[in-house]
Parts: structure tokens; C-alpha cells; sequence
């Protein structure tokens, strides 16, 4: 388990690199978490090197309280405990691909509520996630009701900083699909969903439900 304090550590990825396949190849897992992953974790060390006080505030911590943050080094504690956050949910929220993939108790029952059929969530998340401009993440979050919305979030903002609690996340970023889909957003979000861990998002919305 790696350290949830300064200095953190590169979260290691629940499954070998290798294992998303076909759905995502073992050089864009290799990339995404042993590069970009591990340069927003060395940023973020460095940004709270001289900063003691909140050496010992957790990743979520940091995101909910930006005000709290020294101002001359907001913006890098910010944008880099964004990036850690965001990567080891999106990462943690997968898994290799399995027949039939589908959520199912309390989580299904909670969004068929909101879009009367997995079938119709799928239609909507696809049709948001088109829509993120540029670079980003569509999460799917609880708010304090346990209500499930959709949530787009820019570059590395997450959904903690606006007190939404996360159940699911796809990254939309270039660097998460490039090399495999080229250009085409559309076909990596159809393959996302075979790889989709519905059993860590089913503990995520459990635990929305207690926050």
C-alpha cells in the first residue's frame, strides 16, 4: 500500500500492464502509469517540500480545502494532487475485460433510477464523455443525497474539490487512447466498458452512501 502522506509513492497498478488487452495496450498502460502517473507524484512531493504543514493532509485533504493551500504554491499542490487522484481512481476503476460485463445491486438499481436502463446510462455517458472539451475526465459521483449525476471535470480538477463524492471515471485525456484509437474518442469510450471494474465502482457508490 503506498503512502497516502508526503512523500507519496507510485501507486502500482491492481493488474499487469498487459492485462487490458485488446481494449488498452500494454505501451499506453506503461506510459499512462509508469510515466505521466509518476511525474504528477514526483510534482506533487516537490511542491509540498517546503510547505510541513501539510505534509501530512491525505490526496483527498489537499482537494478539499484549495483555500487552506499556501497561495504561491496552490496552483502545482493543486494540479498535481489532481493528477495523482484522478489516475489512481481511473486506474483502480478497471479491470481485464470479462464476458458480460454490467454493474449490478445497489448501483444498477441506483442508475436505472436516474436513467431507467443501463442500456440508456451507457447512451448518456458515452454522449458526455463526447463532450468534454479538449482534455479531461467524466466521472459518474454521488452528491450528499446519493443521487448519481454525471460530472465532467477539465484537465486535472476532480470532482472532491466541488464536495461530489466519485463512483466511477473515465479519462478522456489524448495520452489515455491516442496510441490506440488514434483520434477516435468515440471508439475508445465503446471499448472502456469492457474493462469497466463494476465491483470497485459498486464500493465507491457504497461508500458515497456513507459520506
Amino acid at each position: 500500500m503506498p503512502r497516502d502522506r508526503y512523500p507519496f509513492e507510485l501507486a502500482p497498478l491492481p493488474y499487469a500492464e498487459n492485462a487490458l488487452a485488446p481494449y488498452i495496450s500494454k505501451i499506453t498502460m506503461n506510459i499512462h502509469h509508469d510515466r505521466l502517473l509518476r511525474n504528477y507524484t514526483d510534482n506533487l512531493n516537490k511542491a509540498l517540500a517546503e510547505y510541513p504543514r501539510f505534509q501530512n493532509s491525505s490526496l483527498t485533504e489537499l482537494l478539499q480545502s484549495p483555500a487552506l493551500l499556501p497561495k504561491d504554491a496552490r496552483v502545482p499542490i493543486m494540479r498535481n494532487a489532481g493528477g495523482v487522484y484522478n489516475h489512481i481512481f481511473f486506474f483502480d476503476h478497471l479491470r481485464p475485460p470479462v464476458k458480460e460485463n454490467r454493474p449490478s445491486g445497489q448501483l444498477l438499481e441506483a442508475i436505472k433510477a436516474e436513467s431507467g436502463s443501463f442500456e440508456e446510462f451507457q447512451k448518456e455517458f458515452k454522449e458526455n464523455a463526447m463532450k468534454v472539451f479538449g482534455s479531461g475526465y467524466l466521472w459518474l459521483v454521488a452528491d450528499e443525497a446519493g443521487r448519481l449525476m454525471l460530472y465532467p471535470t477539465a484537465n486535472q480538477n476532480t470532482p472532491v474539490t466541488d464536495g461530489y463524492c466519485p463512483v466511477l471515471a473515465i479519462d478522456v485525456w489524448e495520452h489515455a487512447y491516442y496510441l490506440d484509437y488514434q483520434n477516435l474518442r468515440s471508439e475508445y469510450i465503446d471499448a472502456w466498458w469492457n474493462i469497466v471494474n463494476w465491483d470497485a465502482a459498486q464500493k465507491s457508490y457504497m461508500a458515497c452512501k456513507k459520506f
